[in-house]
């Protein structure tokens, strides 16, 4: 038996996603592979490097950084989150990641992007995060609107939650019979149709199939909640999610909102961590 770890998205909602692993490497809770979507990726990669703390470490610090994320940087350079800024500077100066620990990490770690032209998912296995290969979780990460696509070998992605917001049937087709699924929303959350299609249908225009992925977001990730609760009931799922909508927006600048959210990713994961070592049979 293969166990994964899949966590969703939900940009600065992942604070909630970065509490649950830290609690996660502080009792050496190991998986045979791992999966991130967008801010799953962008935070959850430190529990691959195991780095507990970094993630709510900086996001604190930088907060209200304009370079870290801001309309001024939307403006500039056409991306919300400064990608120099959040792809290079911080991660080689700043809050240094640990690129050795992270390639010499055996678990697969796992990142999903959308393909604008076929408005498909596409699943990487992201062995490193040096140099080019970065652009995998930048472009997991990329909110349609608020960033631009990003280029990988003659393609263009986009957020990789516009297409498979949770992918446990990924893992499941993968090899990994049982799966912890870390979830940003609560139980019970139901995703409604963006309000903002008439401006995606025109601004994405030249990218039919990417709209038309859009369109149905929605109904994907209800579908994909729903899946979910049917393989926690079956004993092949364990999830772990908030009690409530959490305090922090997808954008977030306020420092104690985001240790909100985090502290309660690390609240849940405690107080399910006996059932979920048995879970996992530790």
């Amino acid at each position: 038996m293969k166990y994964g770890l899949v966590m969703e998205g939900g940009a600065m909602r992942g604070m909630f996603t970065a509490g649950v692993t830290d609690v996660l490497m502080e009792n050496n809770i190991e998986f045979d592979g791992a999966i991130g979507v967008s801010a799953g990726a962008t935070f959850g990669c430190n529990f691959k490097s195991k780095q507990p703390g970094r993630a709510i470490r900086y996001c604190k610090r930088f907060a209200d950084d304009k370079r870290f994320c801001s309309v001024t940087s939307l403006i500039k350079t056409g991306d919300m989150f400064g990608v120099d800024f959040c792809y290079h500077e911080i991660p080689q100066k700043l809050d240094a990641f640990d690129y050795k620990t992270y390639r010499e990490n055996k678990m697969p770690f796992y990142m999903v992007m959308t393909d604008i032209k076929t408005g498909k998912p596409v699943y990487v296995n992201v062995r490193n995060c040096d140099g080019e290969n970065i652009k995998y979780m930048q472009a997991s990460a990329s909110m349609p609107l608020a960033s631009q696509p990003v280029k990988i070998k003659g393609n263009e992605y986009l957020d990789g939650g516009v297409t498979d917001s949770i992918p446990l049937r990924f893992m499941e087709r993968e090899g990994y019979g049982k799966n912890v699924v870390v979830l940003t929303q609560p139980k019970g959350y139901k995703k409604a149709p963006s309000k903002l299609m008439k401006v995606i249908s025109l601004y994405f225009h030249k990218y039919p199939n990417l709209v038309k992925a859009m369109k149905r977001r929605h109904l994907m990730y209800n579908n994909e909640t729903k899946y979910v609760s049917h393989r926690e009931k079956e004993g092949r799922a364990f999830v772990i999610q908030p009690k409530e909508k959490l305090p922090t927006g997808r954008v977030e600048h306020d420092p104690a909102l985001l240790e909100a959210a985090y502290n309660e990713g690390r609240r849940a994961a405690e107080e399910r961590l006996e059932a979920l070592k048995k879970f996992i049979g530790k």
